[in-house]
C-alpha cells in the first residue's frame, strides 16, 4: 500500500469514527427516512412512465387493428371492381399489419407485466416506510428517555451529591455539638459554670442583722 493511500485510509476512518461518536440518533432518523421517501417518489416516477408506455402501448394496437379493417375493406373493395392487383397488396398489408399487430400484443403483455412487478415494489417499499415510521415514532420516545436520563446522570455527578450528602451531615453534627455546649453552660469541663452565684443583697442584710442580734445577746 502506497504511503498516501494509507494516509487516505487512515483519514476516512478518523472521521467515519467521529461521525459515529457525534451523529444524532434522530437526526440520522430522519435522514433514512427522508431516503425511503426519496425511492418512494422514484418508484412512482417510474410507475407513471410504465402506465404511459403501457397506455401508448394499448392505442397503437388499436390504430394498427383499425388499419388492419381498412386493408380488408379496401381488398374486398378492389376485388368488386375486378382489380386483383390492387386487392392483393391491400391483403399483402393487411398481413403485413397483422403480423405487427401479434409483436404489439407480445409487447403488450411484457409492459404489463413490468407494471405489476413495478407496483408491487412500490407498495412493498410503502409498507416499509410506514413500518419504519411507527419504528421511528417508538426509537425516538427511547432516544428522548435515554437522553433526559443521561442529563439527570450528569446532573448528579456534576453536583456531587454526595460529597453534598456528607458536608450537610457534618454540618447537622456541629450544630449538635454547639447545642450541647449551650446545654451544659457554654464548657462542658466546668460544671460550676452552670451555678448562679449572684446573691441577693436583702438576704445578706437579714443574715447580718442576725449576727447582730446574737452579739447584743451575749
Amino acid at each position: 500500500m502506497g504511503i498516501f493511500k494509507r494516509i487516505k485510509t487512515i483519514t476516512t476512518s478518523g472521521i467515519n469514527g467521529l461521525l459515529d461518536k457525534t451523529e444524532d440518533p434522530i437526526v440520522m432518523l430522519n435522514e433514512y427516512l427522508r431516503e425511503m421517501e426519496q425511492e418512494l417518489n422514484k418508484g412512482q416516477s417510474a410507475i407513471s412512465k410504465q402506465l404511459f408506455a403501457e397506455n401508448k402501448q394499448a392505442a397503437l394496437i388499436a390504430e394498427t387493428t383499425e388499419y388492419i379493417g381498412q386493408r380488408t375493406r379496401q381488398a374486398a373493395l378492389a376485388l368488386q371492381k375486378g382489380d386483383e392487383a390492387a386487392a392483393k397488396l391491400a391483403i399483402q398489408e393487411k398481413i403485413n399489419l397483422e403480423q405487427q399487430l401479434s409483436l404489439y400484443k407480445q409487447q403488450l403483455d411484457a409492459i404489463k407485466k413490468q407494471t405489476i412487478v413495478l407496483q408491487d415494489k412500490f407498495s412493498e417499499l410503502q409498507n416499509t416506510l410506514n413500518e419504519l415510521k411507527q419504528r421511528k415514532t417508538v426509537l425516538v420516545s427511547r432516544a428522548n428517555v435515554a437522553k433526559n436520563s443521561k442529563q439527570i446522570q450528569n446532573i448528579t455527578v456534576s453536583f456531587g451529591a454526595d460529597s453534598i450528602f456528607r458536608g450537610v451531615t457534618r454540618m447537622e453534627e456541629k450544630i449538635l455539638f454547639l447545642e450541647a455546649e449551650v446545654q451544659v453552660g457554654g464548657n462542658p469541663l466546668n460544671p460550676l459554670n452552670s451555678t448562679d452565684t449572684t446573691v441577693n443583697e436583702e438576704a445578706i442584710a437579714d443574715e447580718l442583722n442576725k449576727l447582730k442580734g446574737e452579739k447584743d445577746a451575749i
